[in-house]
């Protein structure tokens, strides 16, 4: 099958597309021949060996994908050959067939399509658990989410409106700020313009954010820290500019805060089927309804993934990178 493959070590690390043996599905898994792959920050990040896959996993990159189930395994009775789905990966979505397991697979809804879809799992899973499973938001509460022109922000504005919380977004552009305002962002900061802490304060009226989702790392922490309210929960999911800064403990003592650090890919199969239950439950219906979506930025076939790579290590792109890697058949 065709697979694209890392040329190169470091920095200097390229993407190019290859050959690969055609995976197979073990017991409780399915087959997918793949339409699209999304791009994500964690993809970058393998290519240059930083984020390498867990123990087990396909090396080759892709964090999610969208097709139709080619074969099951052994014991999977939930899906049927042909079925149009979308899954969580462990890795190897940059391929025609991914192997997926069955409680990391969603059924795409009718009138969504396969490219689209190719973009959701990781970053709305993403959002799912760290937003409402360990942030705890809830109605009415005040988020702040950095980096919201991207596909973690892009799907953290849709979840939390939907969710009835009130939503502040910092981006790197004045029309990344007007998207991230049309998708139901209450307030948006450009980077650079102002700071992000006292517009947070002056949103609020001085009692601070409940909840920041952060991929952004050292750089942010104390500013992050400043602009919580009593009771407020920081939610780590990257560290781009830094993994290290400093801490206020007696802000932190003081107003009962929290930090919470979290990434997806190392989770168990069990916790990431009981990921997909939990957001299927509460949001299937609105994605059904299509009253949530990826933000798709643009679409690249498989053959430039390396292009797909730098579009977003520049980021210049608002919403999510799809790779499309065949033909979407009707039907």
């Amino acid at each position: 099958m065709r697979a694209v493959e890392i040329v190169g070590e470091g920095r200097e690390a390229r993407l190019r597309l290859g050959e690969a043996a055609d995976p197979r599905p073990k017991a409780g898994e399915l087959l997918i021949d793949v339409v699209a792959a999304g791009i994500n920050r964690g993809d970058t990040l393998q290519r240059q060996g930083l984020y390498p896959p867990p123990p087990g996993a396909s090396p080759i990159i892709g964090l999610e994908c969208a097709g139709r189930v080619a074969e099951l395994g052994e014991g999977v009775s939930n899906f049927a050959c042909g079925d149009r789905v979308m899954a969580l990966l462990p890795g190897g979505g940059y391929a025609e067939r991914a192997v997926a397991h069955a409680g990391s697979v969603l059924p795409v809804p009718p009138g969504l399509s396969l490219t689209e879809a190719g973009g959701i799992p990781e970053v709305f899973l993403t959002c799912h658990l760290t937003l409402f499973d360990l942030g705890r938001v809830w109605t009415g509460e005040t988020v702040l989410v950095h980096g919201g022109g991207g596909g973690i922000g892009t799907a953290a504005i849709q979840l939390l409106s939907r969710a009835g919380a009130r939503v502040l977004v910092t981006a790197g552009s004045a029309e990344k700020c007007a998207s991230c305002l049309e998708l139901g962002a209450e307030r948006a900061v450009r980077y650079g313009d102002e700071s992000f802490a006292e517009a947070a304060l002056d949103w609020t009226e001085g009692r601070g954010v409940d909840a920041i989702l952060d991929h952004v790392g050292g750089a942010y922490l104390e500013d992050n820290i400043r602009c919580l309210a009593r009771g407020g929960r920081l939610i780590l999911i990257g560290v781009m500019a830094g993994a290290s800064g400093t801490l206020d403990l007696g802000r932190m003592l003081g107003r009962h805060l929290s930090v919470i650090g979290s990434t997806l890919r190392p989770r168990s199969v069990v916790e990431k089927a009981a990921l997909v239950e939990r957001f299927r439950k509460r949001f299937g219906e609105d994605l059904s309804a299509r009253r949530l979506s990826a933000v798709v930025d643009r679409v690249f076939p498989l053959a430039e993934a390396q292009a797909a790579h730098e579009r977003m290590e520049k980021s210049l792109h608002t919403g999510k990178i799809v790779l499309q890697v065949r033909e979407e058949r009707p039907g």
